[in-house]
């Protein structure tokens, strides 16, 4: 082989792996639609109307509460040795949506319907960190939304008024890319008027049982298995 026809073949191996690389970690795609609330489907007289009319129903009963993006963020939080140091990496989006209907006076009938997140909003502190996610770990491409289904809510009951901190938990099924496990998040939830409710939601789950493998890449180590998910 020729020098010439050497530093062809090297010239041609560098693109092909810097068009791999390229491929591989592409900016995330654009959400492919405006996130909406899947409505929570319930028995009651106030059906289908927004908190604000809901609430001056002099019949009270069961009141549908819709998730304010502008008032509410998603994050995960999981630990690792950047270039030896300990960190802690924080992936956080507000395109989170969901209803929950609530009878403040009977917290035993409250029902809670899918929250959805978009996943390609999802952004951490770093963009390559940002690319991995998106292409290598989440796959947002192909799967763009992670789903939790509540199937059961644990420990409310009696009643509550404006003021009040409600502590219960929330079984349910968290779907992330094709897999779906059960998770229960653990919510402290506060009546702040007849309108408004505020409150955090937090679980913990393994990297293993979603198959979220971590690309190996240089100064990274010791990436925790536990994965903590927050929703306020």
């Amino acid at each position: 082989m020729t020098t010439r026809s050497l530093w062809t073949l090297l010239v041609l191996s560098l693109l092909a792996m810097m068009i791999a690389a390229c491929s591989v970690l592409s900016e995330p795609a654009a959400p492919s639609e405006e996130l909406e609330a899947a409505p929570v489907e319930v028995e009651s007289p106030a059906e289908g109307l927004a908190a604000e009319d809901a609430a001056v129903d002099a019949g009270g009963g069961l009141l549908i509460y819709q998730i304010d993006p502008a008032a509410s963020q998603v994050r995960f939080e999981l630990d690792e040795l950047l270039r030896g140091s300990p960190k802690t990496v924080v992936g956080a989006t507000d395109q989170v949506s969901g209803e929950i209907a609530v009878d403040l006076s009977d917290l035993s009938s409250a029902q809670v319907g899918e929250i959805r997140i978009n996943a390609r909003t999802l952004t951490t502190d770093n963009n390559f960190r940002n690319r991995a996610l998106n292409n290598r770990i989440l796959n947002t491409s192909d799967y763009e939304f992670i789903t939790f289904v509540p199937t059961a809510v644990n420990g409310w009951s009696g009643s509550a008024a404006v003021g009040d901190t409600i502590e219960f938990s929330m079984d349910g099924d968290l779907k992330i890319r094709d897999i779906t496990m059960p998770v229960t998040f653990i919510v402290s939830a506060s009546p702040v008027s007849a309108t408004q409710l505020t409150g955090s939601a937090a679980a913990t789950i393994a990297r293993e049982e979603f198959n979220l493998a971590i690309p190996s890449v240089p100064d990274v180590a010791d990436v925790e298995e536990e994965v903590e998910l927050y929703i306020d």
